[in-house]
């Protein structure tokens, strides 16, 4: 059976991670989009990253630009605003699809097993 531990993403160097390094561990995976409205909680997901950490709590963040062009252009555009805005110091990873024929099979795989309220898409 097929578990998300089971997954291999991509970190924002372009090196390869797999999430069996978080097995057994807590995990918090979360779309993003920095130039959007919902950005602020960013500030949430950081609270939650430090509060919990040390009992092995992961947050890991995947930037996408499928809704409205809401994300930088680069990583390194991504990062910095997320340090900067909010200290995110929990993980980012390189930026992905989430829905559609192109969508990272992470998403894919998250969306298949837990639908939305409507839909399969995020």
């Amino acid at each position: 059976m097929v578990s998300v531990y089971d997954f291999e993403v991509k970190k924002t160097n372009g090196e390869i991670l797999s999430l069996k390094e978080f097995e057994g561990k807590p995990l918090v995976i979360v779309n993003t989009a920095s130039k959007c409205g919902f950005a602020p909680q960013f500030g949430g997901l950081q609270s939650l990253y430090e509060q919990y950490k040390d009992d092995g709590l992961m947050v890991v963040g995947f930037p996408c630009d499928q809704f409205n062009d809401q994300e930088f252009d680069t990583i390194d555009e991504t990062t910095e605003f997320c340090q900067l805005n909010y200290g995110v110091s929990f993980p980012m990873m390189a930026k992905v699809n989430v829905n559609g024929d192109e969508a990272d099979p992470l998403f894919d795989y998250l969306t298949t097993e837990k639908s939305g309220l409507l839909s399969k898409k995020i």
